[in-house]
């Protein structure tokens, strides 16, 4: 009885189509928001903040990059990792070789960079799709890898080709904590993610997916398939490249082209499978799912069977685990967990009555 809009009245369209149509959406938003902002940094400690919770986050920003391009676009993409890498070495770049370089500007250019990127190796999409397209962002992982390992500007002319990342300092304050890491990429991530939200809204989301339903429908009523698929191609990118920064400066505190292999590309593609193909919120759920559930099989599962389970099984228990809920999401559930999420939204709505 809790969750119902009765006695919410509309008076505008603005008033009908906001995010939160629902008061009650707006106040638990809030809530949320209040305790990862507030509760979280001031209860976890640095184990958390730095190994969980700050990844868990770039993980979501580069998850919901993919799923603008291949949940609302339509096009299947392998190469994420890759343009996080792009996004990483060109704020460091940035940093480097432009006299005082603020953080947030070279976090800016760094996705532009990726966007760029993205777009060039996106224009095979106007010709090719489905498991083609994915061959050619394949590509995209292999070549962006051996450029940046090739050529040593990149890099700093690294002997090793690992270089640390610079001090993140905005306004004079210096992000050298965990907490403090882990508000500054809550922030990013939040704004970032509103403004997926509302651009999925748009008459810009409209033609993306449009464009993933039926192209030449789409195309009949208007919809310039050449501007959907690359706009879809360069925002996807830009978060990418965003979350490929964040990642190097307030996590990995590395820049490394090994740190963006194929096995990152594939890890962001099962977050947005099992966390629902098309939803923002999937993004976010599939990015928890994955961090937490090698933490809980390395930690829970062995104190369960003991010694039951040999070093070999136990090994590549998480592979098997993952493996099977990828099958599971795509044959019961192809939409995830967020649309589980929604489901139960709607029984409560309608709770206590059965329909």
């Amino acid at each position: 009885m809790l969750y119902r809009e009765a006695g919410q009245f509309k008076a505008s369209y603005q008033a009908d189509q906001q995010i939160f149509p629902i008061r009650q959406d707006r106040v638990g938003f809030a809530l949320v928001l209040a305790f990862f902002f507030l509760l979280v940094p001031a209860l976890a400690n640095q184990y958390w903040l730095q190994a969980i919770l700050i990844p868990v986050l770039i993980f979501s920003l580069a998850a919901l990059g993919l799923n603008i391009l291949t949940g609302y676009a339509g096009q299947l993409s392998l190469g994420s990792a890759a343009f996080m890498a792009v996004g990483a070495f060109a704020a460091y770049n940035f940093m480097l070789r432009v006299p005082g370089m603020p953080f947030l500007l070279a976090l800016v250019l760094g996705g532009l960079c990726a966007a760029a990127v993205g777009v060039a190796f996106g224009l095979p999409s106007l010709r090719i799709k489905g498991f083609y397209l994915a061959v050619a962002t394949l590509a995209a992982q292999f070549f962006i890898i051996w450029a940046l390992t090739k050529f040593p500007w990149f890099s700093n002319h690294s002997a090793s080709g690992v270089i640390s990342t610079q001090a993140v300092v905005i306004l004079g304050y210096a992000f050298d904590t965990p907490a403090s890491k882990y508000l500054l990429t809550l922030s990013v991530v939040a704004l970032l993610a509103l403004l997926a939200k509302n651009m999925v809204r748009s008459s810009t989301g409209r033609a993306w997916m449009a464009v993933r339903d039926m192209d030449v429908a789409a195309e009949v009523i208007g919809i310039r398939p050449l501007h959907a698929k690359l706009s879809a191609f360069a925002v996807s990118s830009f978060y990418c490249g965003v979350a490929g920064a964040l990642y190097a400066y307030t996590y990995l505190g590395t820049v490394e082209p090994e740190g963006f292999n194929l096995d990152l590309s594939f890890k962001i593609l099962f977050m947005i499978i099992i966390g629902g193909v098309g939803s923002i919120l999937g993004a976010f759920l599939g990015a928890a799912f994955i961090v937490l559930l090698p933490i809980f099989l390395d930690n829970v599962i062995p104190q369960l069977f003991g010694g039951l389970l040999s070093s070999s099984f136990s090994s590549n228990l998480q592979l098997i685990v993952f493996g099977g809920l990828i099958v599971f999401f795509l044959i019961v559930e192809p939409h995830g967990l967020a649309r589980l999420w929604q489901i139960g939204k709607e029984k409560l709505r309608l709770w206590p009555f059965p329909h």
